[in-house]
């Protein structure tokens, strides 16, 4: 059972939130990597997945701007907007996208290639001032997965990036026709979870079109690639990826609170809403479920009732709901001044409108979650909404392993809500990065770790002290100047270590040395090398 759908798609999302031109050369970034890029931008050479440096160094006068999720969602609510004068009932999955079941407003408006115009003249006359009309795509299929594909540019999956020719209506019965030929790698392009891996084992297999992928036995690919593998088997065939539901989400799953007084900024809604999150997390692990779609209803002071959807394909947890909760608050209470409610929120509902059975997740061996991990999440929920509806998503940020063989490499600030601090002990979290790394320095690590300060070694003779490609010293170091100031004896060195990192891309080849010295005053620093200059990467307390 599968239910026609339409998707409507802003290309670029980020950057038109942003208010970046198509003529302008800017790409969003997110952890060091491009994310979305103008046209302008492409047509230098900059490509979605390159990291900073090389996307920089394919267009110098590239503007970069950091991703920015509440940005996004905030700007996309004119859009919704729009699309809501032909259909109340739309589901959101991220900003730039929502989706919406075609049967009702189909009849009404005489076809689906009618009102796929329809929508998508209503949504320019949004993009339109922008600069960025005729840049949305449409597409509607039998079910959501290939109304997204539909939805997006190229040949086979949407029109070109032109007014008029980028909508695609697949006739009904035949979307399983319509996926066959398109290359497994859409998957990935959906963003299905877990498609990476997946698309990479059925590469290597030969299986390079969704069609060969559906071809499979059902039985065959549960057994090979357990549950998400025939997750996205059923996506690939077409059909819906879940069985049918038999029953409404129980009553007892909503969660309310009333807010007095009525909330007018984003800030003490959403500490709010965390707090309801957190409820509905708790009740919905009670029954062994999972939410897949969330309804966000508020009410005002002046009697205004407001409802959005949100779905995720995976699952929704506590903070993944807070953050969607968060992101439609800001639309709500921060878009443009005559579509915001005229008066507070006093009353927030959280309704799980579609939960399925939870794949549950394995605890430490110990047992689970500890209260000072609980402590902590809610510690940091707290400091976020202290920073108010301006803060960027990555102002409260933790320490994660990552691996690698600096000190600034192996341990990264990533955003509090990518990480789920009750999931598993940080002992754990490390153990995942564990790795051989050629050049790595040994134990003990250091405290203090330096973003850039310049430093000069030389040896005995004052000659600059070299380390050849064969990770050879030219001399033993005897004197250390840091930042420019005096001279140091060193009192003990060990070294070097040698790194050849990324031997194989060009662009980004680095071949570096590493020292720990000790110097006459107690101070012990680890120096690098490259390219005939000294810098001090960290200091030992």
């Amino acid at each position: 059972m599968t239910v026609r759908t339409a998707v409507v798609r802003c290309h670029r999302w980020p950057l038109v939130a942003a208010g970046a031109g198509p003529q302008e050369p800017a790409a969003v970034l997110f952890s060091n990597r491009v994310v979305s890029a103008t046209p302008a931008a492409e047509a230098a050479g900059v490509a979605v997945g390159q990291r900073r440096r090389e996307a920089q160094g394919r267009c110098p006068s590239l503007t970069v701007i950091d991703r920015d999720d509440s940005r996004d969602a905030r700007a996309f609510e004119p859009v919704i907007r729009a699309v809501e004068a032909f259909t109340p009932r739309i589901e959101l999955t991220r900003p730039g996208t929502c989706a919406f079941a075609t049967r009702g407003p189909s009849r009404y408006f005489g076809g689906d290639a009618a009102l796929a115009a329809r929508v998508l003249e209503a949504v320019d006359a949004v993009l339109d001032p922008l600069g960025w009309g005729g840049q949305a795509g449409l597409g509607i299929a039998d079910s959501p997965f290939a109304a997204v594909l539909a939805s997006l540019p190229g040949p086979g999956t949407g029109g070109a990036n032109s007014p008029g020719a980028n909508s695609t209506v697949v006739p009904a019965g035949t979307t399983p026709a319509f996926l066959a030929p398109l290359p497994v790698a859409r998957l990935v392009t959906a963003e299905v979870p877990g498609a990476d891996e997946l698309v990479d084992v059925l590469l290597r297999l030969g299986l390079r079109t969704l069609g060969a992928f559906a071809a499979l036995d059902d039985a065959d690919v549960l057994a090979r690639f357990g549950a998400p593998g025939a997750w996205a088997h059923r996506l690939a065939g077409g059909r819906d990826p879940r069985p049918p539901a038999t029953a409404d989400p129980p009553p007892e799953l909503s969660v309310e609170a009333e807010l007095d007084p009525p909330a007018d900024r984003v800030d003490r809604a959403a500490f709010v809403a965390k707090a309801l999150a957190d409820e509905l997390g708790a009740r919905l692990d009670a029954r062994a479920l999972s939410c897949t779609r969330i309804a966000v209803l508020a009410e005002t002071e002046h009697g205004e009732a407001i409802e959005r959807l949100w779905r995720h394909e995976g699952a929704l947890g506590p903070g993944a709901i807070a953050d969607r909760v968060r992101w439609q608050l800001d639309g709500w209470l921060n878009g443009p001044a005559g579509q915001r409610p005229t008066s507070g929120i006093t009353l927030l509902r959280l309704v799980p409108d579609e939960v399925v059975a939870a794949t549950g997740r394995q605890l430490g061996f110990w047992g689970g979650e500890t209260a000072a991990a609980e402590r902590a999440a809610r510690a940091l929920a707290r400091v976020q909404g202290l920073f108010g509806t301006d803060a960027p998503p990555d102002a409260v940020a933790v320490p994660e392993w990552r691996g690698g063989r600096a000190p600034a490499e192996q341990v990264q600030l990533v955003p509090a809500q990518a990480v789920d601090l009750t999931a598993e002990r940080p002992a754990a979290r490390a153990a995942r990065v564990v790795a051989p790394w050629p050049g790595q320095v040994p134990a003990p690590s250091p405290t203090v770790v330096h973003t850039a300060s310049p430093a000069e070694v030389v040896d005995r003779d004052g000659r600059l002290v070299r380390v050849s490609g064969r990770g050879e010293a030219s001399g033993a170091p005897a004197r250390v100047s840091v930042g420019g100031g005096p001279a140091e004896e060193v009192r003990a060195w060990a070294g070097p270590w040698p790194a050849d990192e990324r031997w194989w891309d060009p662009a980004a080849h680095r071949r570096r040395a590493r020292f720990q010295v000790v110097l006459a005053g107690g101070v012990a620093h680890l120096l690098a090398v490259e390219a005939g200059r000294w810098w001090v990467e960290a200091t030992y307390d």
